[in-house]
This record gives C-alpha cells, sequence and structure tokens, in this order.
C-alpha cells in the first residue's frame, strides 16, 4: 500500500519581518499560495501537516481552506535552529554541515540533530497514516535532510537548486521511498 507524502516547501518569506517562527509571506510568496492550492487540489490529499512555523503554515494554507482540511503542526518539523548569535554567516554554515552532520555552532543544532528528530516524526507519519497522501509544509534545509535520510542523492546540491515554494511528490512503501517527482513549475 502507497503513502505518499508532497513536501512543500514554503513560499517566499522576508528575512526583515519577525523572527524565524513568525515571518510571514512576501506578496510573491502570497500569490504563490493560490498556485500551490491549484497545482494540489486535484491530488485526493487527506492530511495537511506542517512544520510550526508560521511561513510554512501560510504555504499550505489556501489548500486546507480549499479541501476543507485542519493544518496539524509538528514542532519537530521545525527548520534547523543554526545558532544563539543571530549574526552567522548562514549559508557558509549549511554549506559546512553537510561535510560535517555532527557540527554545530554554540547554541545550535547539527544538521544529524535537525535529521534524526524531523525523521522520527516522519516515520510516525508514514505508519499512522499508511495509504493515505499528506502534504507537509516545510522548510528547505528539512526537506532536504528528510529526503537525504531515504536517498543520499538530495544533499547539497538539491538544496542549492529549491525554489521557494517548491514541491516534490514521494511515493513509499511502508518506510521505504521508492519514487519522487518534483511538481513544482515556474
Amino acid at each position: 500500500m502507497k503513502t505518499t507524502i508532497y513536501m512543500v516547501r514554503h513560499a517566499e518569506s522576508p528575512y526583515d519581518e519577525g523572527n524565524e517562527r513568525t515571518r510571514g509571506l512576501t506578496a510573491k510568496g502570497r500569490a504563490d499560495v493560490e498556485k500551490i492550492t491549484k497545482l494540489l487540489s486535484d491530488e485526493g490529499i487527506d492530511i495537511i501537516l506542517s512544520s510550526p512555523y508560521r511561513r510554512a503554515v501560510l504555504s499550505v494554507e489556501g489548500l486546507a481552506q480549499h479541501l476543507n482540511l485542519e493544518i496539524d503542526t509538528f514542532e519537530d518539523l521545525r527548520e534547523r535552529h543554526f545558532s544563539s548569535d543571530d549574526v552567522i554567516d548562514l549559508m557558509s554554515n549549511i554549506r559546512n554541515n553537510f561535510y560535517n552532520a555532527e557540527y554545530a555552532l554554540p547554541g545550535g543544532e547539527s544538521n544529524a540533530d535537525c535529521q534524526n528528530r524531523s525523521i522520527t516524526v516522519l516515520k510516525t507519519i508514514l505508519k499512522e497514516h499508511k495509504g493515505k497522501k499528506i502534504a507537509i509544509g516545510t522548510h528547505g534545509l528539512v526537506m532536504t535532510l528528510m529526503m537525504n535520510h531515504f536517498d543520499s542523492n538530495y544533499g547539497l546540491a538539491f538544496l542549492d537548486q529549491l525554489k521557494k515554494p517548491d514541491i516534490y511528490k514521494m511515493q513509499f512503501e511502508d518506510l521505504e521511498l521508492k519514487d519522487v517527482t518534483r511538481l513544482w513549475n515556474e
């Protein structure tokens, strides 16, 4: 029995609005939510889940409203916490972490820690909702790390080419990833 996960990377979000948890979407991001909704509305989605971060929830909110579904949030689907220091070279840190998954800045989380917590949630979702179609509002790095757990081809190069938003359809049989298809077209 196949279970389908639709990974919906959040739409464009302003970096200067609020904090990591409360940042919303730009005007382009809000317009792209309509495209996400249109693209996924006929997929037969049964369940919508999300990171608790506002930009991820907002990116699947139109779909939830269209399908008359609730959005359940999971704290462990949140974006990776990089550091307690607000002034870091984010992209350099992300790149370095792909070569040393255990490395973390002071007060931050490693890629390995982020992957472990998010995969624990994803495996629970796959077991509890076997045979269902599930959309997940997520973040680029978390999505990449979850996909990388099942297939090492989803690494730094994959992360670098992701768009905001982006959508990947993942087909599972039990806990085995069988197929991945990119659905988002700009």
